[in-house]
């Protein structure tokens, strides 16, 4: 876990975008609701939604728009190494473009996002996390995810102690 990907999805009209983050391992999406695409903006809730997995994070690989252009920003708020797709190579973040795709289930491709509210981003994230997939033996994302951190931080302390023994 700790691999993560970033992308945007637009509304109609430009009319609301979602910030979206994918974790390559679990398949935990994350997902912001943000008034538009400036950079500014994606770049504070991209920080503000991977902030509480900040001690699980180690990469985030972004597509080449503008609105990732203070990709530095993240890296030092979030201690990140970031990466980028090759420009048409949207097949390098597919976890995330296969996401993109699940959201627009629920909110369909020519809906304005400027009326829709967090608690209904929030929705669709929970019903996202917590669809069992194939991929991961008919598992959650969240529950895979939980697990791998809960393996992740015992292991930490396991090496703590072992460090501090003679």
């Amino acid at each position: 876990i700790g691999d993560w990907e970033a992308d945007t999805v637009i509304g109609k009209g430009h009319k609301g975008v979602l910030v979206t983050l994918a974790d390559r391992v679990s398949k935990k999406t994350l997902i912001a609701h943000v008034p538009s695409k400036h950079a500014e903006v994606v770049t504070a809730a991209s920080i503000k939604l991977l902030l509480p997995e900040k001690e699980q994070l180690h990469t985030i690989t972004f597509d080449n728009g503008k609105e990732f252009a203070y990709h530095a920003q993240i890296k030092k708020a979030l201690g990140a190494d970031n990466y980028f797709a090759h420009p048409y190579h949207s097949w390098e973040r597919g976890l995330n473009e296969n996401y993109n795709g699940l959201i627009r289930q629920y909110l369909p491709k020519g809906m304005e996002f400027d009326k829709v509210t967090d608690e209904e981003i929030i929705l669709i994230q929970n019903k996202l996390n917590n669809r069992p997939r194939k991929l991961l033996g008919y598992k959650t994302p969240n529950e895979v995810y939980d697990a791998m951190c809960l393996v992740a931080s015992l292991s930490g302390v396991a090496r703590a102690t072992e460090i501090r023994e003679p």
